[in-house]
C-alpha cells in the first residue's frame, strides 16, 4: 500500500489472513443489512488498512463490478493484502455468520410471515438499513471536497439512477469513462 493511501497512524504491515477473516467475520455478524458503513469503519478508522481516499477508490471499483459491493470489497481487500488466500479468508469470514442467520430467519419468517409483529420488525430493519446507507454516503463523499468534477459525476449518477430511474449499466458505461477522464485531467 502506498504511503499516500495509508493513514499516518496505520500499522505498516498488511493484515494477516486471520485478521482478514476475523475482521470480516465480525463485520458479517454485526452489519446485517448495512455492511458498507461498518466496513469503512473497520478498514479505515479501526484498522487503518486503507485511507479514506483508498477506501473510496476501492469501493468505486467494487461497485462497478458485478455482484454485491461488500462481497467484492472483501475479495478485493483480501487479494490486495494476501492474494488468493486472503481473498478466500475475507470472503469466508464475511459470509459464514450471515448465511447461518439468513437460513434461521427464513425458517422463522416462513412460519410466522402473517404475524404483524414480524412484518413490523422487518419494516424497522429496512428503515435502519436506509439510515446506515445515508451515513455511509456522507462519509464516502467527504474525500470529494474541492473535487467539483467528482462531485458533479456523483450527482449525475444519483440523478440518472435514483431520480430518472435509468438502467445502471448504460449509466455506468457513460459516467465511468467520463469520471476517469476528469480524474486523469485533474491529476495532470
Amino acid at each position: 500500500m502506498s504511503a499516500a493511501h495509508r493513514p499516518p497512524d496505520a500499522d505498516p504491515s498488511p493484515p494477516t489472513c486471520w485478521a482478514l477473516f476475523t475482521g470480516f467475520l465480525w463485520l458479517g455478524m454485526s452489519a446485517f443489512g448495512g455492511a458498507l458503513p461498518l466496513a469503512r469503519h473497520m478498514v479505515v478508522e479501526k484498522n487503518g488498512w486503507l485511507s479514506s481516499e483508498g477506501f473510496t477508490e476501492l469501493l468505486g471499483l467494487c461497485q462497478f463490478l458485478p455482484g454485491g459491493n461488500i462481497i467484492n470489497m472483501s475479495v478485493a481487500l483480501g487479494m490486495k493484502f494476501r492474494g488468493p488466500r486472503g481473498a478466500f479468508a475475507a470472503l469466508m469470514g464475511l459470509i459464514a455468520a450471515p448465511s447461518l442467520i439468513v437460513i434461521s430467519l427464513g425458517v422463522v419468517y416462513q412460519r410466522y410471515a402473517d404475524d404483524p409483529r414480524i412484518q413490523h420488525l422487518f419494516a424497522g430493519l429496512a428503515a435502519a438499513a436506509a439510515g446506515l446507507l445515508i451515513s455511509m454516503a456522507v462519509k464516502i463523499a467527504l474525500p470529494l471536497r474541492g473535487n467539483w468534477a467528482g462531485i458533479a459525476v456523483a450527482l449525475a449518477c444519483f440523478v440518472c439512477i435514483a431520480v430518472l430511474r435509468l438502467p445502471l449499466l448504460p449509466t455506468m458505461l457513460v459516467l465511468t469513462p467520463l469520471s476517469i477522464l476528469l480524474t486523469w485531467r485533474r491529476m495532470r
